[in-house]
């Protein structure tokens, strides 16, 4: 509940802060042609927004990640706790070394995912 309460601001903050980024201008050229206020903010300022939040959303998105690791600290089940018990009960280090992995991939994807997006609305300009 922590996480959520807590990105959930963050994200809204990245929401905030890009939508207010975008010049005025944007928003007057859009109703001098004819757009309602939801095509607008669907057709135009909504793409520019997300153009410009990616880098920030993808640096949240990875810190989320990274964090719930620290969950750990708190006693609730993750895949870092999992690893532990499963590294004290062998007495071995492979099952953190699993872990690290699980976490990297996860990393890794998310990373991949957001450079796609990225490159998807790379043909905005701004």
């Amino acid at each position: 509940m922590h996480f959520s309460l807590n990105y959930a601001v963050y994200f809204a903050e990245i929401f905030r802060g890009g939508i207010q980024s975008i010049d005025k201008g944007q928003y007057e050229a859009s109703l001098v042609l004819g757009f309602d206020k939801f095509n607008m903010y669907k057709r135009i300022i909504f793409p520019q927004v997300i153009k410009r939040i990616l880098p920030a959303m993808t640096n949240e998105v990875t810190t989320l990640v990274k964090d719930t690791s620290l969950v750990y600290i708190l006693g609730l089940n993750d895949i870092l706790r999992v690893a532990q018990i499963a590294s004290n009960r062998e007495v071995s280090l492979l099952p953190l070394m699993h872990a690290a992995l699980i976490y990297l991939l996860f990393i890794g994807i998310i990373t991949q995912i957001f450079k796609v997006i990225e490159k998807k609305y790379s043909y905005y300009r701004g």
